[in-house]
């Protein structure tokens, strides 16, 4: 019987495993990091968002608000329909749908149609933080399954952390857009 060694070591028998494993783990990390931004990159573009949008700061606030909303509400059905319909396809989905609606997001005209695309985004996001923790018990060995986990936790709050920093440059550098489109060569990734 073969048995897996180390995420980061050939399994006996199967030298292919070992990479196989080292970049599923990188491209949920990925996936993680993504959705986990999203939560966080948008705050610090209100004020410049309610200027761009001639808006109040409270109609400006739904633009976290829809993201936070679709996440929190959408989580868990999106998990149970991973394990219906098939998680691979579903995540892929959603990376698709979160990266065609930063780009929505990126090119918005109105407030109203950014907020659209940002709960769209949301869903995506859902679709992602859902599955990806999902696919960590298919991919990687049971005996390293707490440290997959363990990175894709750190992942989560590297996202969240980083978004106000990087959301702050981006404004700076080449404007609001930026916060949104950043997210799309990461989704084609």
């Amino acid at each position: 019987m073969l048995k897996p060694i180390d995420a980061g070591r050939a399994v006996a028998g199967n030298p292919e495993r070992a990479p196989s494993v080292r970049w599923a783990l990188a491209s949920l990390s990925l996936s993680m990091l993504l959705s986990s931004l999203g939560i966080s990159i948008a705050n610090v573009a209100l004020p410049t968002l309610a200027q761009a949008f001639n808006a109040s700061f409270q109609e400006v606030q739904w633009i976290v608000l829809a993201y936070l909303l679709a996440i929190t509400t959408l989580i868990v059905s999106v998990g149970r329909l991973g394990d219906i319909t098939g998680r691979r396809q579903l995540l892929l989905a959603g990376l698709f749908l979160f990266t065609t609606a930063s780009v929505l997001c990126g090119v918005a005209p109105t407030l109203w149609l950014l907020i659209a695309a940002r709960a769209a985004q949301g869903l995506g996001a859902a679709i992602m933080m859902a599955l990806t923790m999902a696919f960590v018990g298919e991919t990687v060995p049971k005996a390293r399954t707490g440290s997959a986990m363990g990175l894709l936790g750190t992942m989560s709050a590297i996202g969240t952390a980083l978004g106000p920093s990087l959301g702050g440059l981006l404004i700076a550098g080449a404007g609001w857009r930026a916060i949104f489109l950043v997210n799309v060569p990461l989704g084609l990734l």
